[in-house]
């Protein structure tokens, strides 16, 4: 039997949750539809939103996906689309209640594709300016990426884990990632 998913989130403790809730059970209620609801304080800045994860690894062929607002579930069109997608994928439909979008419906669907697209066009503009970021860069005379560790850094280096430091604990000390320590230990032929 088909269910409703539900999540609902808010960034802050502070901030109430009933309201996402309560619109979420009422779909479910004029659906006639079993609710399974997630909700979550956390920001969706946050990479690990596990309510989120077990929402949609609970989500079954046939099921509804459900939020309040599409801001509830994605930080960018192209967040919001890629979690669709996979939606669509496993065929579970998906509702945004305030936003109006049910891909169970003709209208829905045309959305998910215009979603797609913008998606598609998000991400070709990040691209864009990346790529006139870093020429603005090397015109003034900037190259990017971390500052070369001159010589007598790799020297040391080398000799403290000649004398039996962890590669680890020297990353640590220099701020340098544990392969930077290799590299300049492979360097050094050490």
């Amino acid at each position: 039997m088909s269910r409703i998913i539900g999540y609902a989130r808010v960034s802050t403790e502070d901030q109430n949750l009933d309201l996402q809730k309560i619109a979420i059970e009422k779909y479910a209620n004029e659906q006639g539809m079993n609710l399974v609801l997630y909700v979550e304080k956390i920001s969706t800045r946050k990479m690990d939103r596990s309510e989120l994860n077990h929402a949609l690894k609970a989500a079954a062929p046939g099921d509804r996906f459900v939020v309040y607002k599409l801001d509830r579930l994605a930080r960018s069109t192209k967040e919001l689309y890629q979690l669709t997608d996979e939606m669509a994928k496993r065929q579970v439909d998906f509702v945004s209640i305030h936003d109006s979008f049910d891909t169970t419906t003709p209208t829905g669907r045309a959305m998910f594709g215009m979603l797609a697209v913008f998606a598609e066009f998000e991400r070709d503009i990040i691209q864009q300016r990346t790529k006139a970021g870093l020429e603005a860069a090397r015109k003034r005379g900037r190259i990017g990426g971390r500052p070369a560790i001159d010589p007598d850094t790799k020297r040391r280096i080398a000799k403290l884990f000649q004398s039996g430091e962890s590669a680890s604990d020297i990353a640590k000390e220099y701020e340098i990632g544990r392969s930077t320590v290799y590299k300049i230990l492979k360097e050094k032929q050490v």
